[in-house]
């Protein structure tokens, strides 16, 4: 699957399942509470932070993926096609940080 499959799929679900798109400053606090998930997954599984018995099932994949899903609905109420985007962002980033990562002393 593309990128651009992927903003068909949400959108097939969104007119299927869903009544309309939230409004894009809802789906921007969502995104936020998402990012949120996964930041407290990571924080207590791979972090400093103990693992609470209640995190301890969580998946992270899941909650990537509802990162993913509200991404795409933000891409597509706002007309962007992230396939295109991401395209020409790591085109940028290659040409931009090739040497700089290569010649970073941390990294090595």
């Amino acid at each position: 699957m593309n990128i651009e499959n992927a903003q068909k799929q949400v959108d097939d679900w969104i007119k299927t399942h869903g009544v309309r798109y939230f409004n894009e400053l809802t789906n921007m606090a969502q995104l936020t509470e998402e990012v949120g998930e996964v930041a407290r997954i990571i924080a207590r599984r791979y972090g400093e932070q103990s693992e609470k018995e209640s995190d301890k099932n969580k998946d992270l994949g899941e909650e990537l993926a509802d990162v993913l899903f509200v991404v795409l609905c933000l891409a597509n109420q706002t007309g962007i096609n992230l396939q295109d985007a991401f395209e020409k962002k790591l085109d940028i980033k290659t040409k931009r940080d090739h040497d700089r990562h290569h010649n970073n002393q941390k990294l090595k």
